[in-house]
């Protein structure tokens, strides 16, 4: 029985090797981002991780991965958090400044200082 006769069996083999690939790519790219991204990393200690991942790419992965794998983590969570505090900085910016020039807007009209004409005016010109 050679493989050939079950070609069911080369298609499954042929699709794991793929996938094991893909996984191998997804591994080796992840960590020479980790590597640029990394701010206790001097110029140098960048330079020397990429040759040993590029030259010896298994060897340097899965010394990568121990050395300095925990960390991996640690930097994705803050700069997660970084996005989303950016992201929410930026919300409560351009939200928060036209609703607040609103709320000034019909408290002013509420108190008489403008009419309604001017109210209109003024909130056609702010939402546009």
């Amino acid at each position: 029985m050679t493989g050939s006769d079950y070609p069911l069996l080369n298609a499954f083999w042929t699709i794991f090797l793929f996938f094991l690939f893909v996984f191998w790519l997804f591994i080796l790219f992840r960590i020479i981002f980790d590597i640029f991204r990394s701010h206790d990393l001097g110029g140098w200690g960048k330079a020397l991780w990429f040759i040993f991942i590029l030259f010896l790419p298994f060897l340097g992965v899965v010394v990568y991965l121990i050395a300095r794998g925990g960390k991996m983590h640690e930097r994705d969570v803050q700069m997660a958090q970084a996005q989303d505090q950016a992201f929410r900085s930026y919300v409560k910016e351009a939200t928060g400044s036209s609703a607040d020039e609103l709320a000034k807007l019909a408290d002013l009209k509420a108190k008489g200082v403008i009419t309604d004409a001017e109210f209109e005016q003024a909130k056609a010109k702010l939402l546009s």
